[in-house]
């Protein structure tokens, strides 16, 4: 088993018109031992700039503590908020920087740029971005994800109908995978809001 896939994890972040959803699995486990069933993937670095992170969970905690400490220093000096492409390099370079000895996590941003024009990507423990202008998605459950997210995206959603999309994507992803599930997490982010909604799914 890779180290990856030892906690388990399923994180989709989608586009819609002028805004975004990123979700993920709620599982914390073992290998095939459940340790926690609310465990939180996602991560608001600001109004409109999320970060979830999948695999390895202890990992996660350290990057993420990581990026609020520099994105609080990019406000004291810039006095504004990081745009999300701008987070997006940050986060490349940090992973890159620890590259022979890597955080074994995979990120998925997603954030809301200039003019609302909504911004997602995901990298591999080294720091490649992936850009992508539909959906990304990374855990033990994308290739289901995958699958599922290339079925039932449209392009230009309005916010409930993205919610409605990635949620089923998600929900019906993590039925096919054993180290995911329990439940999901969504956030969909609009220009003048962020609604944030727990998934009820299998408890198995």
């Amino acid at each position: 088993m890779s180290i990856f896939e030892y906690n388990g994890s399923a994180v989709v972040a989608m586009v819609g018109k002028n805004c975004f959803a990123i979700a993920s699995d709620r599982r914390l486990g073992v290998q095939l031992q459940t340790i926690a069933t609310d465990f939180q993937r996602i991560s608001k670095i600001h109004d409109k700039l999320f970060i979830a992170l999948s695999g390895l969970a202890t990992d996660a905690q350290t990057l993420y503590q990581r990026l609020v400490f520099r994105h609080k220093l990019y406000q004291l000096r810039e006095e504004r908020d990081m745009k999300p492409e701008t987070f997006a390099s940050l986060v490349s370079a940090l992973l890159y920087e620890k590259r022979f000895g890597p955080y074994f996590c995979q990120p998925v941003i997603a954030g809301l740029g200039d003019d609302d024009k909504p911004f997602i990507c995901t990298m591999d423990c080294l720091g490649a971005k992936e850009l992508a202008k539909d959906f990304v998605v990374s855990g033990t459950a994308s290739e289901s994800l995958y699958g599922a997210c290339e079925s039932m995206f449209k392009p230009d959603m309005e916010p409930e109908e993205l919610f409605e999309t990635i949620s089923q994507a998600l929900l019906s992803s993590v039925d096919r995978d054993c180290l995911s599930g329990w439940g999901g997490h969504v956030y969909v982010v609009t220009p003048t809001e962020v609604k944030e909604r727990i998934l009820k799914g299998r408890m198995d």
